[in-house]
């Protein structure tokens, strides 16, 4: 059994990592929670897990879970996620993302766990203002972040290289585009979009879907392809390296939600937000995920039409 910890074990990506280790019997999962409310989403294997309530922050309660859990692997996913949370409190998001990662490596580094895989999950976000030349995006675009968010992900990015140059720490860097299904915060687009026409189905709001920036065009990956390629990144991945992972095919925001609408019998409206639209918004961001898939023949499984079903129904059963 390798002994792994999942820091954000009961988020939204956290929770199918977890659920597909258990499924493979090989892993013995510990992990990392902060809110309580969170934890429905690991509410059918949780007796399977070794759950831990704790602030990252500390530097202390780190590395007190590190000496006690000594994981042969650590998959890093805790991290404050909206982009447009960012804008609000950036100061807040950069010093949260930037010094959970550094509490759990100086951990590592102080029991000398250098023989420990570590999974850095970075963000397609960090790409920003790609210009159409450089499009589909890999490993070697330029970064021109457009948002607080995306710069704490270059430092936990590059922070991973570090630890990696300097102390040899067996650190792998994922850099995942836009990855979607059931339990993800209405905080994001497609979960938003699915939550509203959930609600209007059910008369209890009016039927007017309100939206912001339609026009961005984003490559989104069923989160269950993703978590699966984090594991391959473990198992295969070079320490050091960085990888792109995602589809290879972006949708415009207004197709997604065209399609989510044609899933509904309901007669719903549009009407644009402006509090929705962010200062700025990066136009197109597609993967090119060659060197990943090269590695590990990883490809994705689930379509974006079942995925889109699947997080409509996860909200009509909530609403």
């Amino acid at each position: 059994m390798n002994k792994t910890l999942i820091t954000g074990i009961t988020g939204f990506a956290g929770s199918y990592l977890a659920e597909y280790l258990v499924s493979t019997g090989q892993y013995d999962v510990s992990g990392t929670y902060l809110f309580d409310d969170s934890l429905v989403n690991v509410d059918k294997i949780k007796n399977k897990l070794n759950l831990i309530k704790a602030d990252l922050s500390s530097e202390k309660k780190v590395f007190n879970i590190v000496k006690e859990t000594s994981p042969q692997i650590i998959f890093h996913l805790a991290a404050l996620t909206s982009t447009a949370d960012s804008f609000r409190i950036p100061a807040e998001t950069l010093t949260n993302n930037i010094s959970l990662q550094v509490n759990l490596f100086e951990a590592v580094r102080k029991y000398n766990l250098l023989d420990t895989k570590i999974l850095i999950v970075s963000s397609a976000d960090i790409y920003g203002l790609v210009s159409k030349e450089n499009l589909p995006i890999d490993e070697q675009t330029p970064l021109t972040p457009t948002n607080p968010y995306s710069v704490s992900k270059i430092a936990q990015d590059f922070l991973g290289l570090t630890y990696f140059l300097s102390y040899k720490l067996k650190a792998i860097r994922v850099r995942p585009f836009n990855h979607i299904g059931p339990r993800q915060s209405p905080q994001f687009v497609v979960s938003s979009f699915a939550k509203q026409i959930a609600e209007i189905e059910k008369g209890k709001r009016e039927p007017i879907l309100r939206v912001g920036n339609l026009g961005t065009k984003r490559d989104f990956t069923n989160v269950k392809d993703i978590v699966y390629a984090y594991t391959l990144a473990i198992e295969k991945g070079k320490d050091g390296e960085v990888y792109n992972i995602g589809t290879g095919i972006s949708y415009k925001i207004s197709d997604i939600l065209d399609k989510l609408i044609s899933f509904s019998s309901s007669k719903i409206g549009i009407e644009e937000e402006k509090a929705l639209f962010r200062p700025t918004d990066n136009p197109d961001l597609v993967c090119n995920a060659n060197k990943f898939k090269k590695l590990t023949g990883w490809k994705p499984k689930i379509s974006i039409d079942t995925t889109l079903k699947d997080t409509l129904d996860y909200w009509r059963h909530i609403i």
